[in-house]
């Protein structure tokens, strides 16, 4: 990490950069590893179990659908693909092609994840940033397995909303090759200098969806966006406001990821409106031990 000054030149240009080889494929099987056991212990929800026929059974499952997500800061819960399971909460596909990601505190909660969030060498990363005060405010396994829908243009800052901007950065890590087939990340080179296009917030606690967007996400030039394919092992640094997309993945394999998100805290307001919010069992824990 130490002669890194170049590439954050490139960094702030573009709002993004590749870092090939950061973790070994040791780092990367340990935490797939564990991800297989924690799936193999996995307790399904209740709203994705419970069979709904009546309109108000109908409404108390979207209830416990939001309230299991936005609690699910301080824990590591799963959220999962359409359709993956029959009226009676039965899985129709294997639980581990079901899920679409495991959030949002594995970095907190789970030891393996842990020892990779606030390694050394992420440490070493976010100093040759200039971060002062950076804490961990969430993290998520992305499992991106054959088929489901692609992941829409998005600014992270939209959901994970500060003020002043640009104190939020995602480390994204591929723990499998990440190539066109299957679904790599694209960006929009230099797109993270305008602010934020939309933002999503919680709604008065009780009502459902329990979130809402304030501003909408613009159309964007198709041709803007530049692939970033990555080997197993790579990280990728994403600025908070850089406009990013993934594509459907229509290989036959997964595009697994372990990603996490900083905010430098020294003078930084976390939005008290962002869905996610620090508990008193889980304050956001500093990145530097």
């Amino acid at each position: 990490v130490g002669c890194l000054s170049p590439f954050l030149d490139q960094f702030q240009e573009d709002g993004f950069l590749v870092l090939e080889g950061f973790l070994s494929a040791d780092e990367c099987e340990a935490m797939q590893r564990r991800i297989d056991e924690i799936v193999a212990k996995m307790d399904v929800p209740l709203h994705c179990r419970t069979e709904f026929s009546t309109q108000e059974e109908e409404q108390l499952r979207a209830q416990g659908s939001t309230d299991y997500f936005l609690s699910s800061g301080d824990k590591i819960r799963f959220f999962f693909e359409k359709g993956v399971f029959d009226k009676q909460g039965n899985f129709l596909v294997p639980p581990e092609k079901s899920i679409n990601k495991i959030g949002h505190a594995l970095h907190a909660l789970d030891p393996i994840f842990r020892c990779v969030t606030h390694s050394h060498k992420v440490q070493a990363l976010a100093r040759s940033l200039g971060l002062q005060m950076p804490v961990v405010v969430q993290s998520m396994y992305i499992f991106k397995v054959s088929g489901p829908a692609a992941v829409a243009p998005h600014q992270d800052a939209s959901f994970l909303y500060t003020e002043p901007l640009g104190r939020v950065l995602g480390l994204w890590i591929a723990l499998e090759d990440a190539m066109l087939e299957n679904g790599c990340l694209w960006f929009i080179p230099g797109s993270h200098t305008g602010g934020v296009s939309r933002r999503m917030v919680r709604t008065p606690a009780g009502s459902v969806p329990g979130t809402s967007f304030l501003g909408s996400e613009p159309i964007r030039d198709n041709s803007l966006f530049v692939p970033t394919p990555v080997l197993r092992g790579a990280l990728v640094l994403i600025h908070g406001e850089v406009v990013h997309k993934s594509e459907q993945n229509l290989s036959d394999r997964s595009r697994q990821a372990y990603t996490f998100h900083l905010m430098e805290a020294a003078g930084t307001i976390w939005s008290p409106d962002n869905w996610l919010q620090p508990t008193p069992e889980l304050p956001f824990p500093p990145l530097y031990t």
